[in-house]
């Protein structure tokens, strides 16, 4: 399905995959089809003077806002750019020299770029490391290394994609690849049911060339099924260990029927909510079997959900020709991303951010509390339930959240957000009339619920944070005077 220009049929050159000459052919072949070697300099001769002003104007909002400790900076600067100049995200977009890999999926996406980026070390990369994954974000992201004349450097771009945005994303941009992680209810305000989202992923890859390159998640139904209807070359990444099937059938599914016969699918073991290995009894879809064994690379932390974000970017990176030195040694060194598993040292005590926007995420964050709570000495925590645009406005997800595993838990519990009380009445169905007390404290005020959290966690004793994503930014402005705009 590929061409001789397509750098991921490395395998047909295996014999050959050792020598430096032959992994350069590999990445050569990895180039955006808009770009030549005199690419860049004609894109840069050609550049308008608008396109100066903006790239002034947004260094100029960065500095300001960085001097104010307002955020990061990783969002507005781009908009001022794109403002000034709508040009400016192709023009940066098509300076990129070997291509653009696109991240996208529900629950992964920046760890599974960051670790991406990391494993792309030799080369030269832009990447949106902040999570800021909406059009504005990678304009930021690339005008961090753009010269005031407009010049890009950088061989490679990896960028995380918000699911929706990559359908517009990809109407200005042609990638060389694009990962797919899974698909969840997320933001259903928003996004509706998976089916939308898929409808809108194969209707805006359907036009793509064929010699672009998909990985795609075998253990996800939905998303498996999308490279059987699309024209460009597949990769599957999954995982074989079927000693880490869950012992029952989780609470929060999406994805257990058939995408082809409507059938309900049969499944040998579950992983993490619907993925795991299943086939049709009805039909012949069944799971693909992925490009490499998951079994035999390690992963950045404990938990599934980060074994399947490890084993997404190392299959990108092996097709890619990264050595497997350089992948297994960005694994080992691995720090989360902000909110992600963060660790922070606050008045001489660990605090943790577990960003759970959704059933499936939340579930995977509280059983990491409860594993947390068996090791370590965790006497509070802090649940944040936030309904801005970014988090969704439609929250009855929490119903579909395993709340019952903390509430089992003779924890101090502080909720707040500004639907705390809705999580409230969530924590009050879990009690029943003869537990007795509980300690539940409601708190709207992020700020107010923080010191209430913070005065009940003991010096050198963990205090496990869940929040939705406004939720996290804002707790991470309390905690370290900023947050990310």
């Amino acid at each position: 399905m590929g061409d001789e220009k397509d750098f991921f049929l490395y395998r047909a050159q295996a014999s050959a995959s050792n020598s430096d000459s032959a992994k350069q052919s590999q990445i050569e072949a990895l180039r955006c089809d808009s770009f030549s070697e005199t690419g860049a300099e004609e894109i840069i001769k050609k550049q308008p003077v608008r396109l100066q002003i903006g790239l002034a104007a947004a260094r100029l909002a960065t500095f300001f806002i960085r001097l104010l400790n307002l955020g990061s900076a990783s969002n507005f600067p781009g908009r001022i750019a794109s403002a000034i100049y709508p040009g400016v995200f192709q023009s940066l977009c098509g300076q990129i020299k070997k291509g653009i890999i696109l991240v996208t999926g529900t629950n992964g996406k920046t760890t599974t770029s960051l670790l991406l980026a990391e494993m792309f070390m030799s080369y030269d990369v832009v990447h949106n490391k902040t999570g800021a994954n909406f059009e504005s974000g990678l304009v930021t992201a690339m005008l961090e290394k753009t010269r005031l004349n407009g010049q890009l450097d950088a061989d490679f771009g990896i960028f995380e994609v918000d699911e929706l945005a990559l359908t517009t994303i990809l109407d200005r941009l042609q990638p060389f690849a694009i990962v797919v992680l899974n698909l969840f209810r997320d933001q259903l305000s928003r996004y509706g049911e998976i089916q939308n989202i898929l409808r809108a992923w194969e209707n805006a890859m359907a036009h793509l060339p064929s010699s672009m390159h998909l990985f795609l998640n075998a253990d996800d139904p939905a998303v498996c099924h999308l490279g059987e209807k699309l024209p460009q070359n597949v990769t599957y990444f999954g995982l074989n260990e079927p000693e880490r099937y869950l012992s029952s059938v989780p609470q929060a599914v999406d994805s257990i029927y058939c995408p082809v016969c409507d059938k309900r699918l049969a499944y040998s073991g579950y992983y993490l909510s619907h993925l795991g290995d299943y086939s049709c009894t009805h039909c012949s879809f069944k799971r693909k079997d992925p490009l490499i064994s998951s079994s035999d690379w390690p992963r950045v932390s404990s938990d599934v959900y980060n074994k399947y974000n490890t084993v997404a970017a190392v299959s990108v990176a092996k097709q890619a020709g990264i050595d497997d030195e350089a992948i297994r040694s960005a694994i080992a060194n691995f720090k989360p991303a902000f909110g992600r598993g963060e660790f922070l040292s606050i008045d001489e005590k660990k605090v943790v951010l577990l960003l759970s926007k959704n059933p499936v995420s939340m579930n995977e964050m509280i059983k990491r509390t409860c594993r947390m709570i068996k090791k370590e000495d965790v006497e509070t925590i802090l649940l944040a339930l936030n309904d801005e645009e970014m988090d969704g406005t439609d929250i009855s997800w929490i119903w579909d959240a395993d709340i019952e595993l903390l509430a089992a838990k003779e924890k101090t519990i502080v909720l707040s957000g500004s639907r705390a009380h809705e999580l409230a009445l969530r924590f009050q169905y879990c009690f029943k009339e003869n537990d007795g007390e509980r300690k539940i404290h409601v708190e709207e005020d992020l700020e107010k619920a923080v010191a209430v959290a913070m005065k009940n966690t003991p010096k050198h004793s963990t205090l496990p944070i869940l929040p939705t994503y406004s939720a996290m930014l804002q707790i991470r402005k309390v905690l370290l005077g900023r947050q990310i705009v």
